[in-house]
């Protein structure tokens, strides 16, 4: 059967992924490709990674593609002339040099602390000027153009930190009166129809004709939707070398000082928040084999008397406000095993803060838990967090950004439905 695969494609930080799958949402093909210089990249990396990993597609599979959607990096933008050709650099949201810009933009736009890349897009502005700009462009969104041969509408998940009013998919009045907001793109859901990519792509990089583009999503909610978590109360949790909270709730909340913002997801809200404490505490005092074998030697259902915060560094956000938090790492104990599970021990109980103040912030409590990130193989790590929250905790089967975009390319909006309770 021909015209029948859909294809995710992801551009994170280090590299890029693409993953295609049926209609059954098996996982027929994968394959990535890293950035030579991932805090450098430019478009022309993007350009090149776009064409390997088409490339790389069996004749076979590309010849049933039916269409694709695309995730990026949240916050990371570009100016470009009508051409679509770049005006100066990409600002990606690792990228510092438009703080001072982001801390007046939310002060004028009496604005949320999501006006990142907002800020990023003035910054760049100004840096060009105003000749021969035609398109101020999301990553995800230059990146589709490139195969739709025009610039296309931006999903809201994307434009959030752009100033979106995404309740009701507009620009506000505010941020169209900036220099640059005309140029903005318009408004549209994530998994909404965008076109058919022009001949001339085709050609290119022999895809059939027809094949659809879907407007994709940022990185970070692809791999929320590659776990398949869709009702109210499903949280994810990501162990990696921080603690990333996200849970569905049928009520938004916002809550600049711990940087709690929400995502429009169908009928719902994708409430999130980020603690600095995690695996980057971690790694420089255990290796990965001394924290498998210490591990073992943990019981599980026995609390640790060590009162541990670990953090990387001074400073914590979430679910603690406090700029000038030192790290708790002291005492420790001569068993090196007793001290990762106070440890641990700890991470399990910021996990589970976290998602009591999500709760108190008005979000639907969690119900369960899927876990993605290294930490989500770690059995002992898993019961300790059980015991915090007092919920089931389950490795996520997908966890790949590629894969959650070839959702969203599969199914359209209806995948960021519920399928129970919200239609």
């Amino acid at each position: 059967m021909s015209g029948d695969l859909a294809l995710g494609l992801d551009f994170g930080t280090s590299g890029a992924r693409g993953c295609v799958i049926d209609a059954r949402e098996h996982v027929l093909f994968a394959s990535g490709c890293s950035f030579a210089r991932p805090r450098e990249q430019t478009p022309q990396d993007w350009a090149d990674a776009l064409a390997n990993l088409l490339a790389a597609l069996p004749l076979t599979l590309r010849a049933r593609l039916a269409r694709l959607a695309i995730c990026a990096t949240s916050g990371t933008v570009l100016l470009t002339d009508a051409a679509l050709r770049p005006m100066g650099p990409a600002l990606a949201y690792f990228d510092h040099r438009a703080e001072a810009l982001a801390r007046a933009l939310r002060h004028t736009l009496h604005a949320p602390a999501q006006v990142d890349a907002l800020a990023r897009l003035r910054w760049l502005w100004r840096e060009a000027g105003s000749a021969q700009v035609a398109h101020a462009l999301h990553q995800a969104d230059w990146i589709a153009a490139q195969l739709l041969g025009h610039a296309p509408a931006t999903d809201w998940h994307n434009a959030l930190k752009t100033g979106a009013d995404v309740l009701h998919g507009r620009w506000p009045d505010a941020v169209r009166a900036l220099p640059f907001g005309p140029l903005l793109p318009a408004l549209t859901a994530p998994g909404s129809e965008l076109g058919p990519i022009s001949a001339q792509a085709a050609h290119r990089h022999g895809l059939p004709h027809g094949v659809v583009v879907r407007a994709g999503t940022t990185d970070s909610n692809a791999a929320f939707l590659a776990t398949g978590a869709n009702r109210p109360g499903q949280a994810v949790t990501t162990l990696g070398s921080t603690l990333t909270l996200k849970l569905l709730s049928t009520s938004r909340v916002d809550a600049a000082p711990y940087g709690v913002y929400s995502h429009r997801w169908g009928q719902l809200w994708l409430a999130s928040g980020a603690s600095n404490a995690g695996g980057a505490a971690l790694r420089p005092i255990f290796s990965d084999l001394e924290l498998q074998a210490l591990s073992a030697r943990i019981d599980p259902e026995t609390d640790s008397e060590l009162d541990l915060y670990p953090l990387p560094a001074a400073g914590e956000r979430f679910p603690l406000h406090d700029p000038a938090m030192a790290p708790r790492l002291m005492p420790r104990p001569r068993d090196d095993a007793a001290y990762l599970h106070g440890l641990l021990q700890a991470l399990a109980r910021i996990e589970a803060a976290g998602y009591r103040l999500l709760a108190a912030l008005g979000a639907t409590p969690p119900v369960e838990v899927l876990t993605t990130g290294g930490g989500a193989r770690n059995p002992t790590w898993t019961r300790l967090r059980e015991r915090a929250l007092g919920l089931p905790v389950h490795e996520a089967a997908q966890t790949e950004s590629a894969f959650g975009a070839a959702r969203l390319a599969l199914r359209g909006i209806d995948a960021l439905h519920s399928r129970i309770g919200v239609t």
